[in-house]
């Protein structure tokens, strides 16, 4: 009954595990997603220069194609461990904790492999300025939709103020997407009338901000510890569980030959018994038969006698 119990306990246990895999696993694709779509804005802006390679070493781990395609399959080993436990299929379980096994070696072997420290500056930012004249030229039109997008997301005009587009081009007031509530000619009109419409805070330091690790990269990362924790725990309960459900089968398959095999000795003895019982009684009554018709023979010889004369 406590074995039964214990082993009921696990399997909950591992149902959990499961289930907790598959919601981290799909928090670190979506995470990992909406970081990988910022970052190529800033790799774009930063072509070329240390923040780029501040922004690859800074979250490379984080959007590492091992580390999507752990998830990708940590989704499908969980559904394979989830039907083991549920079935209690002990190759099941081993197949789930190998594979648990081997991601887990993947993916430490992935984050030391590719972890290191940025080393960007401050001083570092005002090299962006240089891609600012090429905003608005045919040939480099994905730059600047590359800038309209940040500025608009990040809420921030120029690279330390939004005086940078009138110094670095040609331009005699910025994109409009400096705006604060954008429609065309907002800067025109905002620079002629109200500077205050326009976003006050330059997007270097949003970029340099983003390098140096932002709240999405702190989740993914905790995330990824999580998994990690998970995952160890999850190889451990697996293993408890296999030890449990192979020796519970083998404690159960050495006793039923024994208590099978029981009542077919028994059944056999008491057959024997009853043969041989059924031959004596048997064996018995022929031998009070004979006795009585010897006691009775000379009776019927006297009374054979005593009618003839």
């Amino acid at each position: 009954m406590a074995q039964e119990d214990a082993v009921r306990c696990l399997r909950c246990l591992l149902y959990a595990l499961n289930l907790l895999f598959w919601l981290m696993s799909v928090c670190v694709l979506g995470v990992a997603a909406w970081i990988r779509d910022t970052l190529n804005t800033v790799l774009t802006l930063t072509a070329h220069t240390r923040l780029e390679e501040a922004a690859v070493l800074t979250y490379s781990p984080a959007v590492h194609p091992v580390l999507i395609c752990a998830c990708c399959l940590l989704i499908i080993v969980a559904m394979v461990g989830y039907c083991g436990t549920l079935r209690s299929n002990l190759l099941l379980l081993s197949w789930y904790f190998s594979c648990l096994l081997v991601m887990f070696c993947v993916e430490l072997a992935s984050a030391v492999w590719t972890y290191d420290e940025p080393s960007a500056q401050r001083a570092d930012m005002i090299s962006l300025k240089f891609r600012m004249p090429n905003y608005g030229l045919q040939r480099y039109q994905w730059l600047t939709h590359t800038w309209d997008s940040f500025q608009t997301q990040f809420k921030c005009c120029g690279v330390i103020y939004f005086t940078d587009w009138l110094e670095m081009t040609e331009m005699e007031w910025p994109p409009d997407s400096c705006c604060t509530t954008q429609y065309p000619g907002c800067a025109r009109h905002a620079h002629h009338h109200d500077l205050s419409d326009l976003h006050q805070e330059g997007c270097g330091p949003k970029i340099y901000s983003f390098i140096r690790g932002t709240r999405p990269l702190q989740v993914l990362r905790f995330l990824g510890v999580s998994i990690g924790v998970a995952q160890i725990l999850a190889m451990a309960l697996t293993l408890t569980l296999l030890w449990a459900l192979y020796y519970g089968r083998r404690f159960h398959g050495s006793d039923s030959p024994v208590t099978a095999g029981l009542p077919e000795d028994s059944a056999s003895v008491a057959a024997t018994n009853g043969t041989s019982s059924e031959a004596s009684g048997r064996g018995r009554t022929i031998k009070g038969q004979r006795d009585e018709a010897e006691l009775k023979r000379p009776q019927v010889e006297m009374e054979w006698l005593h009618t003839a004369a």
